[in-house]
């Protein structure tokens, strides 16, 4: 075999803040050879990202800081150290990354063409008409639809998928020789996710490039990878092909990962449980308009005419694309976006209320988010966060009963009392999870939506929330509406399940109907993807 394209020898990083010293990676070697895949996998905060993030020089340096013997050689040129001119000529040319969130990695004030066209500005010295031409070929490449159409268009007016694909987009715009994804696939569905790792394989083959990816999805590893790192609080556990070190593992942490996935199933619901949530020819209709008036056109149709029911202790779990309309749903039904049709929670029609109205209404419904970090306020401790519901709707009469109240949420979900003074800054995405349900559970609510809550987490830690999330219903009979890509936790967490497209429900039945039975050809597709994924 030739030499690495990538070597990461003895690489040490620590991070220093005041009298603090944070180890992140420890006697970390990595070697990565032209055209291949490798892969770096562990739970976060185990130290893949500061890894990646070395080789391309982009930690907070001097805060962060490499030991003398550690050494980052790229095509047998020294990183550790480099000149800034050496730098710039690596980063985005010859090595490029693309980042988990394309939505906080893209500049929400600069379009499609404008972010693209600045990395062959700044490497290739093209000009304007070039730039346009070599952005239109870059979408082609990445499969988006229209690309002409889409230069003007701001990084909030793409789905998920269309955005990672522009950041695929950048990242291949000077055919690099090296591409480092980070979690690259994490917050999109199973298809647009079969679909963005076959892009990745083809393109791969098409330019000769090597991929370090980085991820806790092990069925993307089985499917891209031909070797593997285990990293574990800072150091490599284990590494080897992927068949070998899946199918036999050495370190007691790897078979941890391997057999860390939702599993089990929900409570059965009472006979006699009765009716929590009823919702009637529910409609959200964007209107679209153009011209110099902003006249309405026409509609999106985010979500047409849709009806269901969920009783006490039942989880609707609800799948779909991105686009599908799947979130607009969820917003609707809290009365978080404009809607019509019919909305009957807890016995009461709240779809005609005011806004003033609603306030005493809405302690009977919470909502949890898909990112921990961005739901919950920097400024605020957790303390303040929990408490901000209960003081709004007066159930906290004293200091101390707050104060018990927020302690017994934090413990409900797992977490020390203790914890409630800190930041959310100071916690792991797990716990910031567990953070934002224990927010949602401490007004005992009857109905909460649960949008995407586990996609962002680690395996291990997302079968952790799917049980205690199977555990708060279990207690206090609330109604789920579950909605995610992942079919795996849709299936560990639901007792029925809807299946969107365009605004519209496709087919709905039981967790079992709809996984072994399904008779429509898009359930069928989405079932296909998964199995795909979770095969080579």
């Amino acid at each position: 075999m030739t030499s690495p394209l990538l070597s990461i020898s003895n690489l040490d990083v620590s991070f220093q803040q005041g009298e603090t010293l944070t180890i992140a990676a420890k006697d970390v070697s990595i070697d990565v050879y032209p055209g291949e895949t490798v892969a770096l996998i562990g739970e976060s905060g185990s130290g893949k990202s500061v890894t990646a993030l070395s080789a391309l020089q982009l930690l907070p340096y001097p805060i962060a800081q490499h030991s003398e013997n550690s050494s980052i050689r790229f095509d047998n040129l020294e990183l550790v150290q480099a000149s800034e001119k050496t730098l710039r000529s690596i980063r985005g040319n010859r090595i490029s990354m693309i980042f988990q969130e394309p939505m906080t990695s893209l500049n929400p004030l600069h379009t499609v063409e404008k972010q693209i066209g600045e990395v062959l500005f700044l490497h290739e010295k093209l000009n304007k008409h070039q730039v346009k031409a070599r952005v239109i070929e870059l979408l082609e490449l990445v499969k988006i639809p229209n690309p002409s159409e889409r230069l003007e268009s701001y990084p909030h007016q793409l789905s998920g998928g269309q955005r990672q694909r522009v950041m695929i987009a950048m990242a291949l715009a000077n055919k690099p020789d090296l591409l480092i994804a980070d979690e690259p696939t994490t917050a999109v569905d199973v298809t647009v996710q079969a679909q963005l790792l076959e892009l990745l394989q083809s393109l791969q083959q098409k330019l000769g490039m090597a991929i370090l990816l980085i991820t806790h999805d092990l069925r993307v590893v089985s499917k891209m990878a031909s070797r593997v790192y285990v990293m574990k609080q800072g150091e490599i556990v284990e590494s080897g092909a992927v068949e070998v070190t899946f199918s036999n593992p050495q370190h007691d942490y790897t078979r941890m990962l391997i057999n860390s996935k939702p599993s089990g199933h929900p409570e059965p619901i009472s006979p006699s449980a009765c009716e929590v949530v009823r919702v009637d020819n529910l409609r959200v209709w964007f209107p679209i308009k153009r011209g110099i008036f902003r006249k309405s056109v026409g509609y999106i149709k985010a979500v047409d005419d849709i009806n269901f029911s969920i009783k006490a202790g039942e989880t609707l779990g609800l799948v779909g694309e991105s686009g599908s309309g799947k979130s607009s749903l969820g917003m609707a039904c809290l009365r978080l976006i404009d809607s019509s049709g019919n909305i009957n929670i807890a016995n009461q029609k709240i779809d005609q209320l005011t806004q003033r109205a609603l306030k005493p209404y809405r302690k009977n419904v919470q909502i949890v988010f898909q990112d921990p970090f961005g739901s919950l306020s920097p400024r605020m401790t957790i303390s303040q966060i929990i408490s901000e519901g209960l003081v709004l709707h007066g159930i906290a009469k004293t200091p101390a009963i707050l104060d018990r109240m927020i302690g017994n949420a934090l413990e409900e979900v797992g977490l020390s009392a203790e914890m409630r003074h800190r930041y959310p800054h100071e916690f792991s995405g797990g716990q910031r999870q567990r953070i934002s349900i224990a927010r949602a559970i401490a007004l005992k609510p009857k109905f909460i939506v649960l949008d995407e809550p586990t996609s962002a987490l680690d395996l291990s830690i997302q079968a952790q929330i799917i049980e205690l999330l199977r555990k708060l219903q279990k207690k206090y009979a609330i109604s789920y509406l579950f909605i995610s890509h992942d079919l795996n936790v849709v299936k560990a967490l639901s007792h029925r399940v809807m299946v969107m497209k365009e605004g519209k429900i496709v087919e709905e039945g039981s967790v079992e109907t709809i996984f072994e039975r399904p008779t429509h050809n898009y359930t069928k597709t989405l079932l296909a993807a998964s199995v795909e994924l979770s095969s080579k």
